[in-house]
Parts: structure tokens; sequence; C-alpha cells
């Protein structure tokens, strides 16, 4: 369980694609009881959630939603259409009104009724997380323990916003700052982290006085669902609106709709270009929390078992789907053999399985065939540049879309591993010479999310962290996150911050009004 949202607690298919190299690739995908994870009762409404109710779409597409760990159909939800998000729309725009003049008492109290909602029902939205995503049950249940910790900091943080004094700074005229709601929030969330990347934008939005209309990732909208279901007696009727389908139908239009205030994207570099291009034509602000490549700069003064350890969590939770994972790392040149060893026997000790096969399972599937393909090619094209695993380095045996924990060594500057995300259980290892390199090396991917620094030296470890490009520098830690703090990038990852005081001022504006008092 993550009280401050730690992401590094120590518990924590296709068979024409197999690449079976037997003196790398040896670990083995424990498998449980097919069947039992979640009942067919336990399921959500399978429908878009609007105005306060589950209704029917207006076209008859619909999307199967596909287990992980097995490639088995769920469940098939449907395909919304531009038609159904401006139904959303309107159902918000019909509820804002009655809603950003509730006070930050009245929204805090229903807030806080939401978290303990979902504290009541952690069991079945942790469980079917696990069904939807193929997470190990131990990271559901920390992603539905975040979940809750953000519904109480936001309602908590709601009620402090400060801004400010109230005086004359014009002669004869005061001046007063105010905190509006910025309005309707259009919101698209990941696959990554389903409940609580939507927990990341719900929770701050109506916190600050908006409604809002949220498209979950097509791939994983269940929990979201599932939400609405469980909360959906607590909140006024179109003030939450859930609308299932795909990016360039369901997205774009909430991107481009001239009702929509602002637009909140958590996903690829290439969805936060998408909507942002189409939130241009209405200049609609835009929220974007994008990709990463976080590089894990260890120096030769670092506690290299320390650090060992500290990455076997932190570059593989959640299977490496994880926008902050230390996936790059840079150690010294003199040390980096000894580090590479404590890394991979490290590494050699991961469960991997699906949710039921126990509870000590570590690693779980990719989230999907085309993302297990995406994954595995990263790793062909390594192994065809001569790039050496030391450990994994490739698919494993079985159905579901599992791939061994991979570390790659001795691995060029500027090869394509070490500069694009790969998004999946593979961390790459360079090597560095003297600090400036380090520091260069470090900044030059298109990312700028997080990184974190590996020092027992003081100075160094205030000094560096000031040069890298990046939102969040860990130093002799990486993937801590707590409600308090502020999550977001830099350059290719984008801009806006979740979690904080700072989300709360993303979805609120800032209006001055200045009175007159001259007698």
């Amino acid at each position: 369980m993550r009280v401050t949202l730690t992401r590094v607690a120590p518990s924590r298919y296709v068979e024409s694609h197999r690449i079976m190299n037997p003196t790398l690739t040896t670990a083995a995908v424990r498998r449980g009881q097919k069947g039992g994870l979640v009942a067919s009762g336990e399921l959500p409404p399978l429908k878009h959630f609007i105005e306060g109710v589950f209704v029917s779409s207006s076209g008859a597409t619909t999307t199967k939603i596909v287990n992980p760990s097995d490639a088995s159909v769920i469940c098939e939800v449907p395909e919304g259409t531009a038609e159904d998000v401006d139904r959303a729309v309107a159902a918000a725009k019909r509820a804002q009104t009655a809603w950003e003049q509730t006070t930050p008492k009245e929204r805090s109290d229903l807030i806080h009724r939401v978290a303990d909602r979902i504290e009541e029902h952690a069991d079945v939205l942790a469980r079917l997380e696990s069904l939807n995503t193929g997470k190990p049950l131990a990271t559901s249940q920390d992603d539905v323990a975040g979940t809750v910790d953000t519904f109480r900091f936001m309602a908590g943080a709601g009620r402090a916003l400060t801004s400010m004094a109230a005086g004359d700074y014009a002669q004869g005229h005061t001046s007063v700052i105010l905190r509006e709601p910025v309005g309707i929030v259009g919101v698209v969330t990941p696959w990554n982290y389903p409940l609580l990347m939507a927990a990341w934008k719900i929770a701050p939005i109506l916190a600050a006085g908006n409604s809002l209309v949220i498209k979950p990732s097509e791939q994983t909208p269940l929990t979201t669902l599932k939400l609405a279901e469980l909360i959906s007696d607590l909140l006024p009727a179109g003030v939450l609106n859930i609308v299932t389908g795909q990016g360039p139908s369901v997205g774009t239009r909430l991107a481009e709709h001239p009702d929509i205030d602002l637009v909140a994207l958590t996903g690829s570099v290439n969805s936060g270009r998408s909507v942002a291009t189409a939130a241009g034509s209405t200049v609609k602000r835009v929220h974007l929390e994008l990709g990463g490549k976080a590089p894990v700069v260890i120096f030769a003064d670092a506690d290299l078992a320390a650090a060992a350890e500290s990455l076997r969590a932190a570059s593989y939770w959640n299977s490496g789907q994880e926008c902050g994972a230390a996936c790059r790392v840079l150690v010294h040149e003199s040390v980096a053999e000894q580090f590479t060893e404590l890394f991979v026997e490290q590494v050699r000790s991961f469960v991997i399985g699906d949710p039921l096969a126990g509870d000590d399972v570590e690693i779980g599937p990719m989230i999907s065939e085309a993302h297990f393909h995406r994954v595995s090619g990263f790793l062909d094209r390594a192994r065809q540049q001569g790039i050496p695993a030391a450990i994994g380095g490739g698919p494993l045996d079985g159905p579901g879309f599992f791939i061994a924990p991979t570390v790659l060594t001795d691995v060029p500057g500027g090869s394509e591993v070490s500069q694009e995300e790969i998004f999946g259980p593979v961390v790459t290892v360079e090597t560095f010479s003297d600090e400036d390199e380090a520091i260069a090396r470090a900044n030059e991917v298109d990312y700028g999310l997080s990184a974190s620094v590996w020092t027992g030296d003081a100075a160094r470890s205030l000094d560096v962290p000031r040069k890298l490009h990046f939102g969040t520098v860990w130093v002799n830690s990486h993937l801590v996150l707590a409600s308090e703090v502020p999550w977001g990038g830099f350059k290719g990852s984008g801009y806006g911050r979740d979690l904080s005081i700072y989300a709360l001022e993303d979805f609120s504006r800032t209006k001055h009004v200045m009175l007159n008092h001259t007698r």
C-alpha cells in the first residue's frame, strides 16, 4: 500500500513472434486458475455514463475488451461517436452553473464521500483492474489506495487555495484576485493506470468546481465505468460524464468541441500532438502529461547495491509500462560492471505471472497484442544491432502478452533503445566518463518527465539536479510520488501538473477584480 503513493514498495503472444533464447530468457510465466477474478455481476454497465445514468451509444460499433494475461475477450463496450460526446458536453454544461456556485466545503464533503465509497469497494476495483490490465493484484491494490488518497488530498486542498493579498496597487483602486472554475473539462486517460489516472484528473477538476467529460482508454475502460456506477448517487447529474471509444472520434471531438473550456490528456506524445492541434481550433487551454525516458545517473561514489535494489521496482513497476520508469541507466564507467552484476541479480528474482498466480507475482503482461509486438520489435532491432541482453531479451512462452524483464548492456549513445520510450520491462545500461558528459547525455532525449541522480556527494546531489531538464528529479531514489507534490514534465513530455495544489491551479482560472473607491 502506498501511503505516500510510492511505486517502489518492495512487495511489490502471439506464437508466431516467439523468439526464445534459453540462455537469456530464463523466466517462466506462472499461471493461476482460470476464471474467478471477477464475477459477471461485478462488471460495470457497458454503456456511456451521461447526466447521472448509463445510456446506450448512438452508434452500433463496439470494442472488444481483452484480458492481456491470456488474450481472452472479457466483454465489449460501445465505440462512442461525436454525437455521444455532444450529448455528454450538453449535460456537463447544464450541470456547470449550479456546480460552480457550490462552496469549497460543499465540494470537499462530496469528494470525501467519493473517497469513502472507493475505499468500501477497493477489492472489486482492484480485481477488475487486474482483469482488464493483467496487473498483479498487489499493483492494482496500490492503484486503488492511490486513488483514494488522491480524492482525499484534493478534497482538502480545494479548501485552501491562496492568491495574492487584496490591496491598492493603483491609487484609489482596490484589487481582488479570484480563482474561478475554468468550466467544462474534456479528459482523455491512458491504459497503464486506468483508475488512478482518472482520479488524478477527476479529483482536482471537481474540487476546483468544474464539470467534465472523460474518455477512458478504449482498451481499459472497466474501472472508470465501475467508478461511475459506485458514485452515481453522490454526484449531481451531469458533473461527471463518461464516453467510451476511440481517440480519433471521441478524443478529437472533446478537443475541438466549442463548449469544452480545457482539455487534459495523459497519454503518448502522438496523442498529445493530436489533442493540442484539435484544441487549437477553439484556442482552449491544454493540459498534457505525455511520455518519458527517465535517465538514472549513477556516479562512482553511489551506493551501488542500494541503487540496484531500488531500481528493481522503479524500473519494472507495472511491467515497465510507466512513464516515469527508471528505464535508462547511465553509470560511471569505473563501476558499470559491478552495478550491472548487482542489477541483473535483482532482476533475476522477479516472479512473473497472471493476477491469480499468487500474491508474490510482480510482473504481468503487456497491455495488448499490438503493444507486445511493439516492445518485442525494440528487442529484435537491438539484437540485430549487436546490443547484448544480460538477462531477458524476448517474449515468454505460452498465452498472453508476456515479455521477460530485460537488461540491455553496452548500449551505444544515440541508439534507438536509449532514446525512444519502449514502455515495457526493458532497461538499457550506458556508461559515461565524467559529470559533464553524464549531464549532457541525460538531457539529450526529447522527453523531460523524470530522472534520478545517485551519489554520495552532498554538493553534487544539489547541483546536478538543477542541470537536468526534467520535471521531477530524485536523488538516491526513483519513482516515489506523493499527492502533495507536483507531477509533470518539460519538452516532449508535455506541460501542466498533476497532483498537488498545482493541479488545482491548472484546472481553475485567475480573475482580477478592481474596485474604484476614490471619494
